[in-house]
C-alpha cells in the first residue's frame, strides 16, 4: 500500500513546502503504509488563509444549503465504506468490523448535524423600554481548527468538521501524525462532492504543525481531542490571541459495581470496555471498585472473559475482538503500569505482559487487589487492562470514583434505582451510564470536567460550541 499522500488546501492536493515527509506504518506489523506531508507553518498559513477567504460566502448560504454539502459527503463515505475501514485498521489496528462501525457512524453523525440547519435558534428577549425588541442571534465564529487524535481518527474529523459547517464557520483540520491516511482519504470525498473552495482544508505533520495552527491569529476556535498535557499547551498558545478552545482531554473512567448487579451483564459490558479499539477509548472504564460480596466472583467471570479475548493482526485474522496498540509508546506505557502494579501488590488474574508476537500487542489483562494508591487506579491507561478495587458501600465507591483529576465518563451497576439515583447526583463527571457499556450517543452532549476537557462535543450543546452571540437591541416607535 505504499504510498505518498499530500494536503488538501483550496480544494487542491499539495505537497508540503520543503517536500518533507513523515512515514505511516502498521501497529501490527511495522509495514511502511504510505508518507505525507510534514507540513510547515507556510503550509499551516495557506490552509487558514483560504478558509478564512471562503468563510464569508459559506456563511452566506441558508444553512439548509449548507447541510445538503453535508449529506453529499456522508453518502459518498458510505459508498466508499469497505475501503475507508480498510485504510483505517491498517494505520490504527482497530479490528475492521469496529472500523466499519466508525465509517457508518461518521456518514450517520453528518446526517445527524445536517439535520440542525433548520433548528439553530436564537431568542427574543423582553425589553424594559417601550418600543424596543432585543433578539439573541447565533453566528458562526469564523474559521476554526480541528486537531484529531489517532484513536477514532476517522469519527473525529466528522465530530469536528460537521458541526462547524452547518453553523457556517469554515474549517482546517490537523491530522495525527499517527493515523493521516484515512484523513486524506476523507478530503478525496469532499473533494468529489463539490464542496466550496477552501471550505474543508487538511494539513498533516507533527505536534510543530498542531502548534502552528493553534497560534494562527485568524483561527477562532481550536477543538481538540488528546491528551491533557498537549490540551494545556493549547490552551497555552491560544491565549496569547484569546482563541477560544474546546478540548476532549483524558478519562480515568471508575465503574461501580455494587452486590446486587447482575454478574453476567456487568462482566460483559467492562470487557467490552477494555477491549474496544484495544482499551484505548477516552470514556472506557478504566478503574472497578466492586463491592466486597460479589467481588472474587466478577472477577473470575471478567477474568474468564478476558482469557479468551482473541487478538492479533486485524487485516491477516478473523474473529478477533482487538487488534494491537497503536504505537511502541503505548506498549511500554501499559507493560510499565501493569509492572508497578505488580511490584505494589495487585495480582494478576490473566494476562500482564507484552504478548509474545510481532507488532504492539499487550495480553488482555485483570488486576486484582489493587488500592487508591496505585498508579494503574490513578493514570489512564488507555490499554486492555482492568484494575479491580474491593469496596464496602456505595458511599466509599462514589468517594474513591470522585477522588480523581479527571472527569469524562463513570457508571454504576446495580439493580437498586435509590442507589443509581444517588450516583448520578454525586458523582462528579460529565457522563454516567447505568448498567451498561461507556459509549456516547451523538445526540448526547460528550464533556468532561476538571482535566478531561473544556467544552464538549455532540447533540445541539456540541453545536452551539461552534457559534458566538449577536444581541441586537431594535427600537421602534
Amino acid at each position: 500500500m505504499n504510498k505518498s499522500y499530500r494536503n488538501f488546501i483550496d480544494n487542491q492536493f499539495v505537497d508540503a513546502e520543503g517536500g518533507a515527509t513523515l512515514e505511516v506504518r502498521n501497529p501490527a506489523n511495522n509495514e511502511l503504509l504510505g508518507v505525507v506531508p510534514a507540513s510547515t507553518q507556510a503550509d499551516v498559513d495557506r490552509a487558514v488563509e483560504a478558509a478564512r477567504r471562503a468563510q464569508p460566502a459559506w456563511e452566506r448560504l441558508p444553512a439548509i444549503e449548507r447541510a445538503n454539502h453535508l449529506r453529499r459527503v456522508a453518502n459518498k463515505i458510505r459508498d466508499n465504506k469497505e475501503r475507508l475501514a480498510r485504510t483505517i485498521t491498517l494505520e490504527q489496528g482497530k479490528i475492521l468490523d469496529l472500523a466499519r462501525v466508525e465509517v457508518d457512524f461518521t456518514a450517520n453523525y453528518m446526517d445527524y448535524m445536517a439535520e440542525w440547519a433548520r433548528r439553530i435558534e436564537g431568542e427574543i428577549i423582553p425589553s424594559d423600554r417601550p418600543g424596543e425588541t432585543i433578539f439573541l442571534h447565533r453566528k458562526p465564529i469564523g474559521v476554526t481548527a480541528g486537531v484529531l487524535p489517532w484513536n477514532f481518527p476517522f469519527f473525529l474529523i466528522a465530530r469536528k468538521m460537521a458541526p462547524a459547517l452547518v453553523t457556517g464557520n469554515t474549517i482546517v483540520i490537523k491530522s495525527s501524525e499517527e493515523t493521516p491516511l484515512n484523513a486524506v482519504e476523507f478530503a478525496e470525498i469532499v473533494a468529489e462532492c463539490d464542496l466550496p473552495t477552501g471550505v474543508f482544508n487538511l494539513v498533516s505533520g507533527a505536534g510543530a504543525t498542531g502548534a502552528a495552527l493553534c497560534a494562527h491569529k485568524d483561527v477562532g476556535l481550536i477543538s481538540f481531542t488528546g491528551s491533557v498535557e498537549t490540551g494545556i499547551r493549547i490552551m497555552e498558545t491560544a491565549a496569547r490571541n484569546l482563541t477560544r478552545v474546546n478540548l476532549e482531554l483524558g478519562g480515568k473512567a471508575p465503574a461501580i459495581v455494587l452486590n446486587d448487579a447482575d454478574l453476567e451483564l456487568t462482566a460483559r459490558a467492562l470487557h467490552a470496555s477494555r477491549v474496544l479499539n484495544t482499551g484505548q477509548v477516552c470514556n472506557a472504564a478504566e478503574r472497578v471498585y466492586v463491592q466486597r460480596g460479589i467481588a472474587s466472583a466478577l472477577a473470575e467471570k471478567v477474568a474468564a472473559l478476558m482469557a479468551e479475548t482473541r487478538y492479533g493482526n486485524p487485516i491477516a485474522e478473523q474473529g478477533l475482538h482487538m487488534g494491537p496498540l497503536v504505537n511502541q509508546m503505548g506498549l511500554d506505557k501499559v507493560a510499565a503500569l501493569v509492572e508497578s502494579a505488580r511490584k505494589q501488590g495487585a495480582e494478576v488474574l490473566t494476562g500482564g505482559k507484552v504478548a509474545n508476537r510481532e507488532g504492539y500487542h499487550f495480553e488482555p489483562t485483570v488486576l486484582a487487589g489493587c488500592r487508591a494508591d496505585m498508579d494503574v487506579m490513578t493514570k489512564e491507561i488507555f490499554g486492555p487492562v482492568l484494575p479491580l478495587q474491593i469496596v464496602e458501600d456505595l458511599d466509599e465507591a462514589l468517594a474513591l470514583a470522585n477522588d480523581s483529576e479527571y472527569g469524562l465518563t463513570s457508571s454504576i451497576f446495580t439493580r437498586d434505582l435509590n442507589a443509581a439515583m444517588k450516583a448520578t447526583r454525586e458523582l462528579r463527571f460529565g457522563e454516567t451510564y447505568i448498567n451498561r457499556e461507556h459509549f456516547e450517543a451523538m445526540q448526547g452532549f460528550h464533556a468532561g470536567r476538571r482535566k478531561s476537557g473544556i467544552g464538549g462535543a455532540d447533540g445541539k450543546h456540541g453545536l452551539y460550541e461552534y457559534t458566538e452571540t449577536h444581541v441586537v437591541y431594535l427600537q421602534t416607535h
